[in-house]
This record gives structure tokens, C-alpha cells and sequence, in this order.
């Protein structure tokens, strides 16, 4: 089901007064992106449906990552790819939690803040993992935000619970694979970490904020391991490729405001409606506009593409492992809307100057539904 408000709608209202928002030009060309996308602006496509014949018009979508509308095709692609590297073995998800002490330099200089919550992370669990004489892998995407838009920094991360040892073989990280490691102990050492390459990183604005990183523990929650290799999938299918908000989340666009839904997860994830005016609303989905090619769902140790090229067979060999076949990607034929049954085929392609003369001339009758 289309959702009725989008991120877009909001952008239309505030129009050229965005350029006083103290936005970057980053930020700029990302949120006009997304006001573009599937638009006139950005060209279009005709389409005619194999079974009943009615033409149709598309517009192209910006492709950008933070758009609402244009995420599901590249989360299943990914999705596809990690299935042919799973192991029968457990499986965590870990979150590593940056405290809102950092918020600010994470605002000013968001990429050397988050590459070090990256690197901090991954070398958190790589000296557990030296500790019991293996090599871990991780998997790790980077969420920046909370469920009212707010600054929230945090790795997502799927772990394998256990590694692999000098010889090549799987070793459980405990004997019941029950349990990866103890969350106070890594929390511990993950602040030690992230602290120590802040402070060489960004001295003063280490020395600004060091007695607040200190002051409280830093937040390291591990779940269950999963039931299956499947439900790791299917888990990851819902966090790879999120963005701030998603268009569903809008409720209510006015002159002034926007209204949407959020889970207040101090109220058991109880949903409650939020009213922020445009600029705000518009002031806090930028904050997750990642900087330029930055990278965001990051791969380590035996889960990494070198690893993977060199030593996945071997060891999925060694753990029996049925390996699927990378599957011949056919072409996307999307379901006519009118009639339901037949496959739309493309019959034209147009750019921002519009549609042909011969589709504006008289086969825009063909291109509604009977009902």
C-alpha cells in the first residue's frame, strides 16, 4: 500500500526557503534528490502490458540511499549475496552504542566519528576473539538514529558465535554456542578502544568531553543467538538498508507541521505521535545523511570479501555446508496495476522534457484502469 504523506511532500512545502537552513551542500543535493524522485524531473518510462494492452507511465526513482522510496530492490540483492555465505553455526546480534556525550562532534565531523565506532567495535571483538586463539568475522551496519529522529549513534552487528582457528577450523566461542561473550566485559573494553582513538583523532575535542565518557558505562547489548541460519536473513533484511524514517511513519502534513509515529521503547515500544515543524523535522533527517561514499555496511575478519574469496568454500566444505549456486538474475518484469495478471515491457523511455508527442496525443486514454 503507497503511503499517503512522503519525506517528499514535506520538501515540496518548505521549497526554496531549505537554502536557510544552515544545511551543507551535501545534505542539499541528497534532499533534492529525493524531492525529484519519481517525478517529471528525473524522466520517465512508458510502459504496455503483455495480457491487456494498457499503457502506462513511469518515472525514474533518484536511487539515492537515504530516499524512503528506493531501498527494497538493493536490501534483497544483498540479502541474496549473504545467504550463499552462511554457516551452520550461531549467530549474534550485537549493538554497540555510541553515548549522546559524542552527539556533537558526530555532527560536525560525522566520518572520522563514525569510522572510529567501526574500527573501535570490530577490534573490541577481535581481542576476545585473539583471547581464545581464533579469527571472529562481523558484519556491521551503522544506524545514527532514534526512533523521534534524534542523534543516536549505534552498530548493528551479526557475529558469529565463534571463529576460526590456525587450522582452519570452526571453533565455538563457548561450548553450548549459547553465549558469545560476557556484555559488561565488552563494553568495558569497547569505550577503552573508542576513547583512545578519539583522544589521538581529535585531541581537543576529546579533552572537552572526556569526564562525561567516563562517567557512565557505554551501552553493549547482545540478544540471543538466532534459530536458524534463515532467520539471520530474514533479520538482516529489516536493518540493512533502513533509513531515518520511512514514508509509512508520516501521518500528517500541514502548512506548518508534520506528525508521525514513533515507539517509545521506555514505554515497552508503546506508539505515540510526534509534531515537529517542517524545518525541524527537515533539520533532524538530515543528521543521517551520511557524508559522501561513506560506507555503512562493513564486513571483518573471516566475513570480509578478501577472506571470503580465498577460504569461505574450504570451510563451508569442512562444516558440510550445501552451498548455493549464485542464481541467474532475470530481468524485473513488474505486474500490470490495471489488470493484475500481465508483465509490463518497457516501450519508451523520455527525460525531464516529458513523454513523446505520440503518448500525449492520445494514448493517455489507455494508460487508466476500468473498473
Amino acid at each position: 500500500m503507497q503511503p499517503f504523506f512522503e519525506v517528499a511532500d514535506v520538501l515540496r512545502k518548505i521549497g526554496s526557503k531549505i537554502e536557510s537552513y544552515g544545511l551543507n551542500t551535501w545534505q542539499l543535493r541528497t534532499l533534492s534528490a529525493i524531492k525529484k524522485c519519481r517525478t517529471a524531473e528525473l524522466g520517465g518510462h512508458i510502459d504496455a502490458c503483455d495480457s491487456c494492452g494498457k499503457i502506462t507511465i513511469s518515472y525514474n526513482s533518484c536511487r539515492n540511499r537515504h530516499c524512503p522510496k528506493c531501498q527494497g530492490n538493493k536490501r534483497e540483492d544483498w540479502i541474496q549475496s549473504r545467504a550463499r555465505e552462511l554457516l551452520p553455526v550461531p549467530y549474534f546480534h550485537v549493538v554497540f552504542t555510541l553515548p549522546d556525550s559524542v552527539n556533537s562532534l558526530a555532527i560536525h565531523q560525522p566520518k572520522i566519528m563514525y569510522d572510529l565506532l567501526f574500527e573501535a567495535t570490530w577490534e573490541t571483538l577481535q581481542s576476545f576473539g585473539k583471547a581464545k586463539e581464533m579469527q571472529m568475522g562481523m558484519i556491521a551496519v551503522l544506524h545514527t538514529w532514534g526512533q523521534q529522529l534524534s542523534l543516536h549513534p549505534h552498530l548493528h552487528c551479526i557475529v558469529p558465535g565463534g571463529g576460526v582457528d590456525k587450522e582452519g577450523h570452526w571453533k565455538n566461542s563457548r561450548t553450548d554456542g549459547k553465549f558469545l561473550f560476557p556484555v559488561k566485559a565488552l563494553s568495558k573494553v569497547f569505550r577503552a578502544k573508542y576513547c583512545q582513538k578519539l583522544k589521538a583523532k581529535i585531541p581537543i575535542g576529546y579533552e572537552q568531553i572526556r569526564q562525561e565518557l567516563w562517567r557512565k558505562p557505554w551501552v553493549v547489548f547482545t540478544k540471543c543467538p538466532f534459530g536458524s541460519p534463515k532467520s539471520v536473513v530474514e533479520y538482516l533484511g529489516r536493518y540493512t538498508h533502513k533509513i531515518a524514517i520511512s514514508n509509512h511513519r508520516i501521518k500528517s502534513i500541514d502548512v506548518q507541521n508534520v506528525i508521525f509515529d514513533y515507539k517509545d521503547y521506555r514505554q515497552d515500544g508503546f506508539k505515540k505521535q510526534m509534531t515537529l515543524t517542517h524545518r525541524e523535522f527537515i533539520r533532524r533527517f538530515s543528521l543521517h545523511i551520511l557524508p559522501k561514499r561513506f560506507v555503512k555496511i562493513r564486513h571483518y575478519g573471516f566475513l570480509s570479501s578478501t577472506w571470503k574469496r580465498q577460504k569461505l568454500r574450504l570451510l563451508q566444505e569442512k562444516l558440510q555446508v550445501k552451498i548455493l549456486e549464485k542464481a541467474e538474475k532475470k530481468p524485473f518484469l513488474p505486474k500490470c496495476p490495471c489488470c493484475k495478471i500481465g508483465n509490463l515491457h518497457r516501450i519508451a523511455v523520455f527525460d525531464q522534457r516529458g513523454p513523446p508527442a505520440w503518448y500525449l496525443g492520445g494514448s493517455q486514454s489507455s494508460s487508466s484502469c476500468e473498473n
